[in-house]
């Protein structure tokens, strides 16, 4: 494998190979800038084409101010981000690739096709052709003592200078992917302080299960459900009990609320509807019907439709008293307390919070104590629910941080 010259004017290194790192790398080659992506993984894009499993969710068409306010408390930190970037622009990039897109009836976007193979070939055919270099199976070891790059390599260890870097690791979830987390360390050496990384788009743990409701509905969906947190937000969906606690889509839209809750109080309690198309009222006179000489369980699945796993876990967490009062059994329906422990482990889940505070960057997303060092995506202090906005704002900042880093490069 040729390396480039350390020499080589106009020259930028981008670390990682994901959406971000490469975005970067199409920007600083569009302005003639000699750019080398260096990624620890055997081929680039790895988590990008695992998003595309099930169907490539790469953006959302809702209303802008609705999308931006899926990043929470850093809104007001992206907002200026995807003004020059948005869902739109994004949808009109792949365009471009000769990738189609549509709208699905959730609002999600979608190349036509639903995959994510297709548009990463057609990226990097782009990419190789306008310059961009990749190089895989690149680790990077952070910085010399004389400032160059440090790179682990299969041949032993290798350095390069550039007038610029762009750093775009990603988080600390799905680590046999590439984004392992280990640029912390790095970054800590540096004097940079980083949010610590948790997991994003997770699930949770309960104490226990029992052994029934463990062996018997384990990877079991639960629907119709709706949560409400402690603070009163309320959301329907479905999510799927697993062997440990509860995962699935509707989870991991409140994971940060709950994660959030589990670090101020040690738990966190959310309480389920377990049959949010009915009210109370109606509820309570459903079950309140004569049952005659049907069971339980006959009674709940004719009068409260609850059956299979919805059933069994009502059984699991109502105190057993419950099921002698018709009225009080309603009560507890719409609103089963259910106590989780603790996030299942960051590399589960799909993304990650924390990581460099935006206050540590430039508007470029330079960071403020290293001059000529940019960074991009998940490495970034920002979360966001699964619906195309994580991908949306790993290719944004990587936009920026490109244009960034060739601004830089004319400023010197």
């Amino acid at each position: 494998m040729s390396h480039p010259s350390a020499s080589l004017s106009r020259s930028v290194v981008v670390i990682g190979g994901g959406p971000a790192g490469l975005m970067a790398a199409e920007v600083l080659a569009n302005a003639g800038i000699a750019v080398d992506v260096y990624d620890a993984m055997p081929s680039v894009g790895r988590k990008f084409l695992l998003a595309g499993v099930g169907g490539m969710n790469i953006t959302h068409s809702e209303p802008q101010p609705d999308f931006r306010a899926r990043y929470r408390e850093r809104e007001a930190d992206l907002t200026p981000i995807l003004d020059r970037f948005d869902s739109e622009a994004l949808r009109e990039w792949i365009h471009g690739l000769g990738i189609e897109t549509f709208v699905g009836t959730s609002g999600r976007v979608f190349p036509t096709d639903m995959k994510a193979a297709p548009l990463l070939r057609a990226w990097l055919h782009r990419l190789r052709e306008s310059g961009v270099r990749l190089h895989t199976r690149h680790r990077w070891l952070g910085w010399s003592a004389e400032g160059a790059l440090r790179f682990q390599t299969p041949t032993g260890e290798f350095t390069v200078q550039a007038e610029a870097c762009i750093l775009a690791l990603g988080g600390a979830s799905w680590p046999r992917l590439g984004s392992d987390g280990s640029w912390t360390a790095l970054l800590n050496a540096r004097g940079i302080t980083l949010a610590p990384l948790q997991p994003a788009n997770c699930g949770f743990e309960v104490a226990a299960w029992s052994e029934h409701l463990r062996t018997r509905f384990s990877g079991a969906p639960i629907k119709p459900v709706s949560i409400t947190l402690p603070d009163g937000t309320s959301r329907q969906g479905e999510f799927v009990l697993t062997e440990t606690g509860i995962e699935g889509s509707l989870i991991y839209a409140l994971s940060a609320d709950i994660r959030t809750r589990l670090l101020c109080d040690g738990s966190a309690t959310i309480h389920l509807d377990l049959a949010p198309t009915k009210d109370l009222h109606a509820l309570t006179k459903a079950l309140n019907k004569p049952r005659g000489g049907k069971s339980m369980a006959n009674h709940l699945r004719t009068q409260a439709g609850l059956e299979g796993a919805r059933s069994a876990l009502l059984r699991e967490l109502a105190p057993a008293d419950a099921f002698q009062d018709m009225s009080r059994l309603a009560q507890t329906i719409k609103a089963l307390a259910l106590t989780v422990a603790r996030p299942r482990p960051l590399a589960e889940a799909i993304s990650t919070a924390g990581g460099i505070p935006f206050e540590a960057l430039d508007k470029q997303l330079m960071l403020n104590a290293l001059p000529g060092v940019f960074c991009a995506g998940e490495m970034l202090d920002w979360e966001a629910p699964t619906g195309g906005y994580l991908l949306t704002a790993c290719f944004a900042t990587g936009r920026i941080a490109g244009q960034g880093a060739a601004a830089w490069l004319v400023r010197r």
